[in-house]
C-alpha cells in the first residue's frame, strides 16, 4: 500500500515535470505543488482500485496457445496490470483537473 503511494508521487511529480503542454507551463508553483499533490492522492486511490478489481477478477487458471513468453506477460499482468492503470489514470486525472 506504501509502494503504491510513492508510485503515485513519484509519476505526478515526473509527469508534471515532463508536461510541455501550455497548461502546464502557464501554471504557477503553487498550482504545480497542488496538481502534484492531488495528482498522488487519485492516483493512489486508483492504485488500490485497481487492486481491488484484480482481486475480484483474477482468474483461477490460464490457458495458453502462445509460447512461455504469454504465459509470462499474463502472469505479469494480474500481478500489476490493473494496479498501474489505475494508478496512471488517477494521477493524470488529478494532475489535468487541478491545471485545468
Amino acid at each position: 500500500m506504501i509502494g503504491w503511494g510513492v508510485a503515485a508521487a513519484v509519476l505526478a511529480i515526473l509527469s508534471l515535470t515532463f508536461n510541455s503542454s501550455p497548461m502546464a507551463l502557464g501554471a504557477g508553483w503553487f498550482a504545480k505543488c497542488l496538481a502534484i499533490l492531488v495528482g498522488a492522492f487519485l492516483g493512489w486511490l486508483g492504485a488500490l482500485a485497481g487492486d481491488a478489481i484484480r482481486k475480484f477478477a483474477h482468474p483461477d487458471a490460464v490457458f495458453t496457445n502462445g509460447s512461455i513468453l504469454s504465459l509470462i506477460w499474463i502472469k505479469v499482468f494480474w500481478a500489476i496490470g490493473p494496479q498501474v492503470l489505475g494508478l496512471c489514470v488517477g494521477v493524470f486525472f488529478g494532475g489535468a483537473m487541478v491545471l485545468r
